[in-house]
């Protein structure tokens, strides 16, 4: 669609969404009479900068049904992200939103080099996660058959792979490292299995990754972005051919801005800050300038297949972002590092504590097959290489291959802080 032409929809569905949640959400009533805005003064996106942030707090507070602007006799499917503190994120689908999941999901696996008549393998769990029947719901729309395997039984996972000859599999990134390195294990020649394309997701990833995912599985990866909050995975895409250069968003469907973390002041495009979605056309739980906290950028790219935005990798969290002895650390700078370093693989997690006032960070990451970890001069050579690049003195911790407790198919958490 022309850019101009995806405004003026995205103008229309904006004005829409106003008027509802103002009528149907005593929530965002109170916040925009607090802001001084009534409906009609929102024209378009170009106004979207005078509405409030809608933040994750705001969803706990009101836990479980009452951000739902539809009665729950019109809601057909509830479910929750797993909340790190206390309750979970409950999200709520009517059949109409059940309808755009489907199809941005089919979208991005068409992306992706899916194809209909094709196997999906889905090794997302299933359940209130939304990435096993989010994936299942959008590959069935594109008319593929389903394996619904689900996450974890990585023998099973194996068996099926070569048996039932899928051409297409997801599961989170950490996971498709343990089936890479599985079938190295076994002898399994990935070669010989049909599987082409890798959609990955639930978990930032790097291009490392992509990397020994690939040779691992002799696959094309591709990331699929997205959050229960907005509607699950679907909200964004790599293109297969385009690998490397950002992730479609679904404008039409979800608009994206990057804000500044400090300030909240609107970022122009290409500029890193905090992802904020507003949802044009989901009508059970809308929400209005809803804040990620995942860092990234967005741009649109005259090269591209399509004419919607493109958001970069995500660098991280903002709530991610520790604060060490005064320097602002994110994981990827880390594993940046490591990927320089051949005798390491990017399985590795940052363990942060407080000596005394003072906090500490360890690196534990893996060596490489037949790689000794208890080699001195290379636990010597990434501690330099991490305090030229990053500015911290960390202590390390190499670690053989496989022995750091791997995904299950579940998200693979980076850092383990224990202060």
């Amino acid at each position: 669609m022309p850019l101009e032409q995806l405004r003026q929809l995205q103008d229309e569905r904006l004005r829409n969404l106003v008027a509802r949640l103002y009528k149907d959400v005593p929530f965002y009533q109170q916040k925009l009479k607090q802001a001084g805005i009534e409906p009609g003064d929102i024209k378009g996106v170009a106004d979207l900068a005078k509405l409030p942030i809608t933040t994750k707090e705001d969803l706990r507070q009101n836990y479980p049904f009452q951000m739902f602007a539809k009665p729950m006799g019109d809601v057909r499917r509830i479910h929750a992200s797993s909340g790190t503190t206390g309750k979970p994120t409950v999200v709520g689908y009517t059949e109409h939103d059940l309808n755009i999941f489907d199809e941005v999901v089919a979208r991005s696996m068409v992306a992706a080099g899916a194809r209909p008549g094709m196997r999906l393998h889905n090794a997302y769990g299933y359940g209130l996660f939304t990435g096993g029947l989010g994936m299942h719901g959008g590959a069935t729309r594109l008319g593929m058959a389903v394996i619904p395997v689900s996450g974890g039984m990585t023998d099973r996972q194996l068996m099926i792979l070569q048996d039932f000859e899928p051409e297409v599999m997801c599961c989170t990134p950490s996971y498709a490292q343990t089936l890479a390195a599985e079938c190295r294990k076994r002898g399994i020649d990935p070669a010989a299995l049909k599987v082409k394309y890798g959609i990955l997701g639930a978990e930032p990833w790097t291009e490392a990754i992509r990397t020994e995912v690939e040779a691992g599985l002799q696959i094309k990866a591709t990331n699929i972005y997205g959050l229960s909050e907005i509607i699950g995975p679907g909200v964004s895409q790599e293109d297969v051919d385009e690998r490397g250069t950002g992730s479609y968003v679904w404008e039409d469907h979800f608009y994206p801005e990057i804000l500044d973390k400090d300030t909240g002041e609107v970022l122009p495009y290409g500029e890193e800050g905090v992802l904020v979605f507003t949802t044009l056309t989901k009508e059970a739980f809308p929400l209005l300038r809803y804040s990620t906290n995942d860092i990234c950028s967005l741009h649109y790219d005259p090269n591209g297949k399509r004419t919607h935005i493109k958001m970069s990798a995500i660098k991280g969290r903002a709530d991610d972002m520790l604060i060490i002895r005064g320097v602002n650390l994110f994981y990827t700078q880390v594993e940046e590092v490591i990927n320089t370093l051949d005798y390491l693989v990017p399985h590795y997690r940052l363990i942060v504590t407080k000596k005394e006032a003072m906090d500490q960070v360890a690196v534990e990451v893996e060596v490489k097959e037949g790689v000794d970890h208890q080699n001195e001069a290379f636990k010597t050579e990434l501690a330099q290489k991490i305090k030229n690049t990053i500015g911290l003195s960390m202590k390390i911790d190499l670690r053989a291959h496989g022995s750091i407790p791997g995904s299950q198919g579940g998200k693979l958490s980076r850092i383990l802080d224990e202060r």
